[in-house]
């Protein structure tokens, strides 16, 4: 049977359109149906309207006053269409509609000024992050690729490992095709190097990697030209330097003293600041030093002054016997890791005390439980895993790497329900990608394809799960939550080690399979670990989706130095939605949360709206680290998350966070008290930006440096306050 369009268009003069760049394509009338559909469904008006009544309204119009004499331009058309909605009475819709349009021309505009075509139809920050970062360039530094031919290249280079294991070309290119849809639906995204490096000359496709620091001038100047050739690729490096003798040691070669593992990360922090990672972003390290290290107290407050070791984020590595002397109130030995001796003792309570308190002060040192790493670790006959990549969601083996990649958990909820089917399709074609990335990878140095090759360590993760929750209307801050992250993990989870089983029986196990942990359980596994949750930055970005397993930060911020120093300023665009739907969007609305006032403070809006909208720091600490712990108990390795705290928290607070992760076996833990640094990567509102990158100022009342609380400004003396009027 002829389909309703057909029908329509049988008998219609206008076959043609010309798009802005002057093509002429022809005319699809149901695409102005879709574009009612989509207007009237984001204000709540989907059930009012008859999207294909309106749709054959226009066509009326355009027969009347084109009739095939001319050829109609797009802006005519849309032109046409606002008149129709208009003149139905479907004012919502149409002031959406016009609205939307004006949206794209400003993405157009900002699209022609970076030089670059937007062939995805990818909100303007997505595009501004692929054109400073992924876009493939020529010698003279112009884009000279487009958003759908990079995911084209990446599908191509990552499909062509099939030829190795599949009998036909046509297999290759069904694999192929699956790649690119999955990437170009953002139901998943690989990590960073991947998108930039695949299908090109470098061809370095591994985020994460760990290095080892031998005690000896040679060893850590070897380390530091590995660094080297890893950053330039596009990679991120962790070390231990808990090998490293301590400050004023006796060097007996030389009968010098050790200038200890502080001193020698400052000289991989200055080896950083002059490479970029491809050109494109700069490095970033991870320092760990073990908490029975004597410089162990040096290094806590090493980053006390902020800008001090920038490139390095810093943890300790907290161990079994240091928690126990914690929980009893003694005293802990601390190693000569040179010799092995004990080298005196210190306090726990006052190590901890001090660790809590410097991470109070300004986020750092994170810390790592190191014997609950090794616990979990699946192939301790190759040693005992020292250190993380940069974020801390990555444990490795001296010399191993990791591919990540992450789903977008935003895209699998349909109608307030999660579609496990299309999500379980999506895990196992992920899977099948990041093992064809290792063997598509172009290695660094020979030590790191070994290593790699042995353990075929993968890292699937999640992003847009406050998205997800958010479609399930179900808070983040609630044991509904904390039930939908268990259920959506353990899913991922064993349907990724599904995968990977099968894929072991196909193309055969890891290396170190037979001596593993998991030949104790499975007859043949392709890949030692399959999960891992990372951070997203850039490829949350990319694909719109809200950061890792993180709660939404606010519904309307600035992230800052993401690109380079560069701001960009986010709305949320579901709660625009709802807001919508539900019939409380305003411009006054929009104006309070820029400047930093949460949803719950803001009357007249759903009770509903204010639980599932919840913000970062309106979610109590302990609500964090409970989701954190909800995640990692169905992780292979790591969760990278940050405990988010608001600037009146106690250093009390902050340490209940760290004992709180321990028990309930989180592998590690990161936090962050708002505004304790000047410069933050995530500020609330647009005009409260300034107020936490050092622009200080003094109480026009009293003349003492004003204090900052939420992005507001208050004075300590008399009172005074300044609602995010700083800027």
């Amino acid at each position: 049977m002829a389909s309703f369009w057909y029908l329509i268009m049988a008998g219609f003069s206008v076959k043609e359109i010309k798009k802005r760049d002057g093509r002429v394509v022809s005319f699809d009338l149901e695409k102005i149906e879709t574009a009612i559909f989509k207007a009237a469904d984001f204000v709540g008006e989907a059930g009012n309207v008859n999207p294909k009544f309106l749709a054959t309204k226009v066509a009326d119009i355009l027969e009347e006053e084109f009739d095939g004499t001319r050829t109609p331009e797009v802006e005519e058309i849309q032109d046409i269409v606002e008149r129709v909605l208009i003149e139905e009475g479907c004012v919502k819709v149409a002031k959406e509609y016009i609205l939307y349009r004006e949206e794209r021309k400003k993405i157009r505009a900002a699209r022609a000024a970076m030089g670059l075509t937007d062939d995805l139809k990818m909100p303007l920050n997505s595009l501004k992050v692929l054109e400073k970062r992924y876009l493939r360039r020529n010698e003279n530094r112009e884009v000279v690729e487009t958003p759908r031919e990079l995911f084209q290249r990446v599908a191509h280079a990552i499909a062509l490992a099939d030829k190795k294991f599949e009998n036909s070309k046509r297999d290759v290119e069904k694999t192929e095709l699956e790649f690119f849809e999955l990437m170009t639906s953002f139901k998943f995204l690989p990590n960073s190097p991947t998108l930039m490096n695949a299908g090109t000359d470098l061809g370095q496709l591994s985020a994460c990697f760990v290095l080892p620091v031998e005690d000896s001038l040679t060893g850590i100047f070897d380390s530091l030209k590995y660094t080297a050739l890893i950053h330039q690729s596009g990679g991120g490096t962790g070390f231990s330097f808990s090998k490293l003798r301590p400050e004023g040691d006796v060097v007996r070669s030389s009968g010098g003293v050790a200038s200890g593992p502080v001193s020698f990360m400052g000289v991989f922090d200055a080896a950083t600041n002059v490479i970029k990672q491809g050109g494109r972003r700069r490095g970033a390290n991870m320092g760990i030093l073990r908490v029975d290290h004597p410089d162990v107290m040096k290094f806590i407050v090493c980053k006390q002054k902020e800008g001090n070791y920038s490139n390095f984020n810093i943890s300790i590595a907290l161990t079994d016997k240091f928690m126990k002397a914690l929980e009893a109130g003694t005293d802990y030995e601390l190693v000569n890791p040179h010799n092995g001796h004990v080298a005196g003792t210190l306090s726990a309570q006052s190590v901890f005390d001090l660790i809590t308190s410097m991470a109070w002060s300004n986020g750092e040192p994170g810390v790592i439980f190191i014997d609950s790493i090794n616990k979990n670790n699946p192939t301790p006959q190759l040693g005992d895993i020292e250190s993380t990549n940069p974020c801390g969601e990555q444990p490795l083996l001296p010399y191993e790497s990791c591919n990540l990649g992450s789903i977008n958990l935003s895209k699998f909820v349909e109608d307030g329900s999660v579609n496990w089917e299309d999500l379980e399709k999506t895990v196992r074609t992920a899977v099948h990608f990041l093992d064809n990335v290792i063997e598509q990878n172009k290695y660094p140095i020979p030590q790191i394809k070994e290593m790699a090759i042995k353990t075929r360590k993968m890292g699937l993760g999640v992003m847009g799960f406050a998205d997800m929750l958010v479609g399930l209307r179900i808070p983040y801050n609630s044991e509904a939550g904390i039930k939908m992250a268990r259920k959506v993990m353990s899913f991922i989870g064993e349907t990724a080690r599904e995968e990977s089983e099968r894929l072991g029986k196909k193309r055969g196990s890891f290396l170190a399979f037979k001596e593993s942990k998991l030949a104790e359980k499975y007859s043949e596994m392709r890949n030692a670990t399959v999960t891992t949750i990372a951070p997203t930055g850039t490829i949350g970005i990319i694909a719109n989706a809200s950061g890792g397993v993180e709660p939404l930060f606010a519904l309307s911020y600035v992230r800052s130095n993401v690109l380079d120093n560069d701001s960009l300023v986010e709305v949320n665009r579901v709660f625009e939605k709802v807001a919508k739907e539900e019939n409380f969007f305003s411009s006054e609305l929009v104006g309070k949360l820029a400047q930093g006032v949460h949803l719950a403070e803001i009357p007249g809006i759903p009770t509903w709206v204010k639980e599932v909208f919840v913000t970062a720091h309106e979610i109590t600490p302990d609500w964090h680290v409970k989701m954190q712990a909800a995640f990692q108990k169905y992780t292979d390795n790591a969760v990278s998350k940050t405990i988010n705290f608001s600037l009146s928290a106690t250093i009390e607070d902050v340490r209940e966070a760290y004992l709180t992760a321990y028990k309930l076996g989180c592998k590690g833990i990161t936090i962050y008290r708002y505004g304790s640094r000047e410069t933050q990567v995530l500020n609330v509102g647009i005009k409260s930006a300034s107020t936490v990158t050092g622009n200080k100022k003094e109480c026009p009342k009293c003349h003492v440096p004003l204090e900052f609380k939420e992005g507001c400004s208050f004075c300590p003396k008399c009172g005074h306050s300044d609602k995010c009027n700083l800027a």
